[in-house]
């Protein structure tokens, strides 16, 4: 333990004494442990923050902070206990009603002991020196971001989401700067040297929800609805702004009134605004009053696919749901985050959908969440839904795409199961009931549970509160005239556990000129499907008829045959995506051989006439390319694909088609004259019809030339790094550059310096830059940073944030399908019996796509 410069023996037997007079809180650990949280949510009430930062101009100088803080204390007597990492050498002076206060700094804990009286409201003052790990600080601006445990990086705080506080702040800031806070601005002072702002006190928000950016940001502004609007950027293309600037301020301006109507519940906070980040680590994150996102999520090329409008529109309904659910009303504890994220999800497809009415949006519920959800439910890391957690030290590693896609799904059924109306009145009763507080999952669940007959407690034990999923086949038997005489649908735990899901799910028989769905109730191991006794036998059947039933749907080998010859002559584009996922399962699983479910998907891309589709389609398409075809059968197969993807550009005649048809040739594209050709594209020399390329797709195009050795590879970047005339993007691209470069020497040095952490600290640059080091055409020479890249990983949950770790396990792993990799995975683990549990499960939900690959590319 270090101390604060002052009289080490005084204050130490000060502060031992008024602990011991008073009692220690239980936990002082590292993070902010739950037994913590409850002493504190006791302890204090009405939690008031009033802060003050400066920021010099000079990146090497310090920013100097100091918070008033002002609360009820419950029992006089009890310490308080702040978290703020580093305590001990940032620390400058606290104060205790308005006089010198010992302290004690223990971990990352400010303890400041308070004289036994009487409970009420008690002032403490701290200056300090700000942390600047969650500040994002850049030479022209910053942002914070303190999702889910940050906010102790940069100043003393009670870090809990269950202890929701007032926030008032003032910015010193360089000069040409400007800031966007939650509360409105309400002073601005401007001289020489420097720029004050001024914001108004915040409504109570949980302290990972405080947040401001500050830097040369232009500003653009709208009214729409009597309410108005600002977006904070960067981007220095005025013709990207104004082809932007619209759609995204209607895309928000339609998400808030949905959900005011929704909710019933107007906007509950007092301004809206947003702020687009170059490189940002997210899509977006919802601080009220001034939401993030990166910026190349919404400030779109000119030539985009169907995908990026649908996933601007989607992000944006994301961040503004959260206004309500998760801002409004937060959970408890982070063992319930993702109650705040599938609601987000969930209420975001239902905005969407009416912007968008030309496209099918039960397909793409099921593209859009299923594949994702399937790809981590299928590892030996699968985690549940909800998962406890002891610290939030350890919050990242709950996220990940059963938060995001599994639980969607899962809230679909539930509301299938109560009804629509149901649904949404229970959720009016909880954000009414818990505004501006917090609540929990059983604390919903009780709610929903008292307007339905329905067991939703047994129904969220098992979605909910387990990991996985069922595997369901179905049993056919015959009568002497060919008809059904029976068929059974069968639920079985791969687990070996004898769990079950109970579920509702539609059963599709499927003949030359019609089909049949029939409901079945599956809630049980083994369930027969009466109403399909004495029907004719189909040409194939799919137990998850209509795409709402979730497991292993393992086809019959009659529906497997006839699926790998005719999908693409199945009528219904919905049961055609819903085919796609099951045959990929069956890939993965081995009883489907790549190479045959790469020749149906060629064939298939002809005559796939929705987009949403092919664009899944190409998705696997590539995968399989790169991951479950051996080296043999890809360069057999290689000159042909590129050809055939080559063609469907002219074939093609919508631009997002033709965008989506170009990417997937260039990631692939290994031949002569498939390169060359590239090569032309790049330097603008050839044409592609009917599609103007972007700024970003030509960057793009210069690294996977650069990446594929082409001649004068290094002059392609050096021109294209010239071409950028964005500065945050140039950087990014020269940050790139060594991942690509052909001398093992300078990758070799380029992943050495990613061992500092402050070389990555632009987690988007890192993560592209590592896929390219690992890149499949350098997967045998990028083997010798697996081992390396693995041993980072505790650090790295440690010092990045949430999202990160597993995006930097799957840059690492996903260009690998060798038994060498997979062995050094696995020896990695098998070394460490007592490796953190939830960075295990990471690693191997990462891992098995490699896993697979070597299995089957292995022969095994």
């Amino acid at each position: 333990m270090t101390m604060c410069p002052r009289s080490f023996a005084s204050v130490l037997a000060g502060a031992v004494a008024a602990l011991c007079a008073c009692g220690a809180p239980p936990d002082t650990a590292p993070g902010v442990s739950w037994n913590l949280a409850q002493f504190r949510a006791r302890q204090v009430s009405d939690v008031r923050y009033d802060l003050t930062f400066t920021i010099p101009p000079d990146l090497d100088d310090s920013i100097q902070g100091s918070a008033r803080v002002t609360l009820s204390v419950t029992r006089g007597g009890d310490p308080l206990v702040f978290d703020f990492v580093e305590p001990e050498s940032r620390v400058h002076e606290v104060l205790v009603d308005g006089a010198a206060s010992e302290y004690q700094t223990r971990n990352d804990h400010l303890i400041i002991p308070l004289a036994r009286r009487a409970a009420g409201e008690r002032t403490v003052e701290i200056a300090f020196v700000v942390g600047e790990t969650s500040l994002n600080r850049n030479a022209e601006f910053l942002y914070t971001l303190f999702v889910p445990d940050r906010a102790r990086f940069a100043f003393p705080v009670f870090d809990q989401p269950n202890i929701k506080a007032r926030y008032r702040l003032t910015l010193h800031l360089p000069p040409k700067w400007t800031a966007v806070a939650n509360a409105p601005a309400i002073e601005r002072r401007t001289t020489a040297e420097a720029v004050t702002v001024q914001f108004a006190e915040t409504q109570p928000i949980s302290s990972y929800l405080f947040s401001f950016a500050a830097g040369e940001f232009q500003v653009d502004s709208a009214m729409r609805g009597g309410r108005l609007l600002h977006m904070y950027h960067r981007e220095t293309d005025t013709a990207m702004v104004a082809r932007n600037r619209e759609a995204i301020f209607e895309l928000h301006h339609t998400a808030l009134d949905w959900l005011e109507s929704y909710t019933a519940i107007p906007y509950p906070f007092a301004k809206f605004d947003f702020v687009l980040i170059p490189s940002f680590q997210y899509g977006g994150m919802e601080h009220p009053g001034a939401i993030l996102y990166r910026a190349s999520s919404l400030l779109l090329d000119e030539a985009v696919t169907q995908n990026q409008l649908l996933a601007r529109a989607s992000v944006i309904a994301h961040e503004t749901a959260h206004m309500w659910f998760g801002d409004l009303v937060t959970m408890n504890w982070f063992d319930d985050v993702w109650t705040k994220e599938v609601f987000a999800n969930f209420m975001a497809a239902k905005i969407v959908n009416p912007s968008f009415p030309d496209v099918d949006h039960d397909l793409r519920f099921l593209l859009t969440h299923y594949p994702a959800a399937y790809a981590v439910d299928r590892t030996e890391g699968a985690n549940p839904i909800r998962q406890r957690l002891r610290n939030l030290a350890d919050a990242g590693s709950l996220y990940g795409a059963i938060i995001y896609q599994k639980a969607p799904i899962a809230m679909r059924h539930l509301e299938a199961r109560i009804g629509e109306d149901t649904f949404r009145d229970g959720l009016r009763d909880y954000l009414t009931r818990f505004q501006f507080a917090n609540a929990t999952w059983p604390d919903l669940i009780e709610i929903l549970d008292a307007l339905t007959e329905d067991d939703l407690n047994r129904w969220s034990r098992a979605w909910v509160e387990e990991p996985g999923r069922p595997r369901i086949t179905t049993t056919v038997s015959l009568r002497p005239d060919g008809s059904i005489g029976s068929l059974r649908i069968n639920q079985e735990d791969p687990t070996g556990r004898g769990r079950i899901w109970p579920q509702r799910l539609r059963v599709l028989l499927h003949y030359p000129d019609t089909s049949r769905l029939i409901p079945v109730n599956l809630d049980a191991r083994r369930v027969t499907v009466d109403a399909a006794a004495g029907l004719p036998l189909p040409d194939f059947l799919l137990a998850n008829g209509d795409g709402v039933a979730y497991g292993e749907f393992l086809p019959d080998s009659a529906s497997l045959a006839y699926l790998t010859e005719h999908l693409p002559d199945v009528a219904d584009p919905l049961i055609r995506g819903v085919a796609w996922i099951m045959l990929w399962d069956a890939v993965l699983g081995g009883t489907l051989s790549p190479d045959r479910f790469v020749a149906l998907a060629v064939g298939s891309l002809t005559r796939e006439t929705v987009e949403l589709n092919t664009q899944r389609i190409l998705a696997y398409l590539t995968t399989a390319f790169w991951r479950y075809l051996n080296s043999a059968q890809r360069e057999a197969i290689g000159p042909g694909l590129e050809t055939h993807l080559w063609a469907q550009l002219g074939r093609v005649e919508a631009t997002s088609m033709k965008l989506a048809f170009f990417r997937a040739y260039y990631s692939i594209v290994t031949t002569p004259d498939g390169l060359e050709r590239l090569a032309r594209v790049w330097r603008k020399r050839e044409k592609i019809a009917g599609l103007v390329l972007g700024k970003r797709d030509y960057t793009t195009l210069a690294l996977e030339l650069a990446v594929r050795e082409v001649p004068d590879w290094e002059e392609i970047l050096e021109q294209q790094r010239d071409r950028i005339g964005n500065p945050d993007r140039r950087q990014r691209f020269v940050f790139v550059m060594p991942a690509v470069a052909a001398d093992p020497a300078v990758r070799d040095a380029f992943f050495e310096s990613l061992r500092d952490p402050r070389n990555r600290e632009h987690e988007p640059w890192v993560l592209e830059a590592v896929s390219y080091l690992h890149h499949p055409l350098r997967a045998k020479e990028s083997e010798r940073y697996i081992l390396a890249s693995l041993e980072l990983v505790e650090e790295i949950q440690r010092t990045g944030d949430i999202f990160f770790p597993m995006r930097w396990l799957n840059a690492t792993l996903n260009g690998h399908n060798s038994r060498t990799a997979a062995g050094i995975v696995r020896g990695f683990l098998e070394t460490r019996p007592d490796y953190p549990p939830r960075l295990r499960g990471k690693i191997l939900q990462a891992a098995d796509g490699l896993y697979r690959g070597a299995e089957i590319v292995g022969g095994f």
